[in-house]
């Protein structure tokens, strides 16, 4: 396919896939990213969106689209993120209720296009020196674990080689950035490994980027997480 220069054509519509079977999402406006050879990128709604295509011409093509609001049969969802089906927001696929304090923990409950009760999101709060870690909880599935990659590891000397292997990585990239301790430098997401017993299901880069290992997964409830933040 090529769109050089003098070239009229236009690059084809971004068609929606389905959600359901989604391996890798974004949470973005970014419909076509800027490429050495696509100047200009593109933005559309905002959107749980799929990367595709090759490096020139990549794609990010929605699956779901965002909004903050909704009427979901007689009951308007008030402080929730929903999520639709459709960019004009008239076919709901999930919300994500406004977070409830349950003894230290915070819950999110996540619901259907009817209301009804799919999963629950958990921040656990934070035990020193590491930061707060969150559970899925996914009805006829065992508890799905959210640890930050350094505490992920199944042994204790993987613990330890991870933790100086980042601690290295951040001292450098500190050095390239110009910074130092008490630098202003930009804090940047962590990686989340989200495991049931031994198996890795979904793997979080921030809150924007998530990768799908396990088909089980209900993805509403990935995509609850990403839309809530790791925060």
């Amino acid at each position: 396919m090529a769109f050089g220069k003098g070239n009229k054509a236009r690059e084809p519509a971004v068609e929606p896939v389905e959600w359901a079977t989604v391996r890798k999402f974004v949470i973005s406006t970014v419909e076509r990213p800027y490429t050495h050879k696509r100047k200009k990128p593109v933005s559309g709604a905002r959107a749980v969106r799929v990367p595709q295509g090759g490096l020139d011409f990549p794609v990010n093509a929605p699956c779901a689209y965002l909004a903050r609001t909704a009427q979901f049969g007689t009951k308007t969802v008030a402080g929730a993120h929903v999520l639709y089906e459709d960019p004009e927001s008239q076919r709901p696929l999930c919300s994500v209720d406004a977070p409830k304090e349950a003894g230290e923990e915070r819950h999110h409950v996540v619901r259907d296009s009817q209301g009804r009760v799919i999963g629950t999101l958990r921040r656990v709060p934070p035990k020193r020196p590491f930061r707060h870690t969150w559970r899925l909880d996914q009805p006829g599935h065992p508890e799905i674990i959210g640890r930050n990659e350094l505490v992920a590891g199944d042994s204790k000397t993987e613990m330890v080689t991870r933790v100086a292997v980042k601690a290295t990585l951040g001292l450098v990239m500190g050095l390239l950035d110009g910074g130092g301790e008490g630098g202003d430098q930009p804090t940047r997401p962590r990686t989340l490994e989200w495991r049931a017993g031994d198996e890795i299901v979904m793997v979080s880069e921030g809150s924007e980027m998530v990768t799908i290992e396990a088909d089980w997964i209900d993805r509403r409830l990935a995509f609850a997480f990403a839309l809530v933040g790791d925060k």
